[in-house]
């Protein structure tokens, strides 16, 4: 299916603005019959599009051995394992809280998996009434991240829980 975004990221618009063209483009190019891997690297491709941060992605939960493994992502190469309450993604994690990291460098046990990140926010998502994954955005500019971001990614990743796979048999449906 070919999408045009709504928007230029040349245009000087603030988030204010450009988060409804977001939220537009993410709920047209959303895909119930694509599962979840599908539409999250979609779903990271439009953030970047949109606004050119320097990471965005998910990690999955791998419960057998409390880690979160590299899923879907823009950006530079990434580290591929996180431990349960390690670094930013995995504190996330494990007290279940949307995180907003001004300035990595003063996140007790940050895990620098780039340099040029100097700030972050992470939000669990859930299926089943668990953490299943958190979406880690990062930007090469310190105190980028807002309760404004949070408030507009919120309802948009709602819709992403939505296709989270299914177990049957002992078998992912994605």
């Amino acid at each position: 299916m070919a999408h045009n975004l709504q928007y230029d990221l040349n245009e000087p618009l603030n988030r204010a603005e450009r988060y409804p063209q977001i939220a537009h483009d993410w709920a047209s190019l959303f895909d119930t019959n694509a599962g979840w891997t599908a539409n999250a690297a979609n779903f990271c491709a439009l953030l970047t599009a949109g606004f050119g941060w320097w990471w965005v992605g998910f990690y999955r939960v791998r419960s057998a051995d409390s880690t979160l493994i590299l899923g879907p992502f823009q950006g530079p190469v990434a580290c591929t394992t996180i431990a349960k309450g390690r670094g930013v993604c995995g504190t996330a994690w494990d007290r279940d809280l949307p995180m907003i990291v001004p300035d990595v460098d003063q996140f007790p046990g940050h895990i620098a998996c780039s340099s040029s990140s100097r700030s972050e926010l992470v939000i669990p998502l859930h299926a089943m009434g668990e953490v299943v994954a958190v979406l880690d955005l990062d930007s090469v500019r310190l105190n980028d991240f807002g309760p404004q971001d949070l408030e507009a990614l919120l309802p948009m990743l709602e819709l992403l829980q939505s296709a989270w796979p299914v177990v049957v048999s002992g078998e992912v449906l994605d």
